[in-house]
């Protein structure tokens, strides 16, 4: 099910604001009931004015222009665990065949919202190097431009920052199937659609079959 809200940093901040408020409703009502009636009531107005602000009008879709030479298109590749997967390298492939394209590819740290509140996020970081690197090699091997780098947590703010920087042509985003990928559990593809006026091409690599897929005959 699609968040209400505009990403995971706003329904992470309305987590958080939500226990403070409880722990300062327990408190007060520890000290007089009335008190704790009182204070419930306020906290519930502006937990309600929080929320509705936050799933509130979206604003426009964010127009990017194209820069650089025009006859070369800019790709946005974001992609975490699938980034190295068959089906999204073949079909990068084929748009370098199709047209003089230029890659970037982001991919954002896994990790834990906890974990990103302790600012423990050192181990996400490099393991998404680590897969980034070997797919930029890969890449490389067969004659695609490509450059990447680690996105933040939140996909779709790891989307707005490189949007701002390269100014993509396109944005294709890569997960896992139905019912195993967390980002399409938290309507990733579908919030970048709403935000970005950009063709946006979802690539849905299932990383299972692929190793699965028997080598082919010497």
């Amino acid at each position: 099910m699609e968040s209400p809200f505009r990403s995971e940093s706003a329904a992470f901040r309305f987590l958080l604001i939500t226990i403070a408020a409880f722990a300062l409703i327990v408190v007060a009502s520890w000290i007089d009931a009335w008190l704790g009636l009182a204070t419930f009531l306020v906290l519930t107005v502006a937990a309600i004015v929080v929320y509705l602000r936050e799933r509130g009008p979206k604003p426009p879709p964010m127009h990017v222009e194209h820069v650089g030479p025009p006859d070369v298109r800019r790709v946005l590749v974001v992609a975490n665990e699938t980034v190295g997967g068959k089906h999204l390298l073949d079909a990068l492939g084929e748009m370098a065949l199709a047209e003089k394209t230029e890659f970037l590819v982001v991919s954002p740290a896994v990790t834990t919202r906890l974990k990103t509140w302790t600012s423990d996020e050192d181990p996400a970081r490099a393991a998404a190097q680590a897969r980034l690197d070997a797919t930029l090699a890969r890449l490389r091997e067969v004659g695609i431009d490509a450059r990447g780098e680690v996105g933040d947590v939140d996909p779709l703010v790891a989307i707005e920052d490189a949007v701002r920087a390269f100014h993509p042509d396109e944005i294709v985003i890569s997960t896992h199937p139905e019912g195993r990928s967390a980002w399409l559990e938290r309507g990733v593809v579908g919030a970048a659609r709403e935000r970005f006026d950009l063709p946006i091409t979802h690539i849905v690599v299932d990383l299972e079959s692929e190793q699965a897929e028997p080598l082919p005959e010497a």
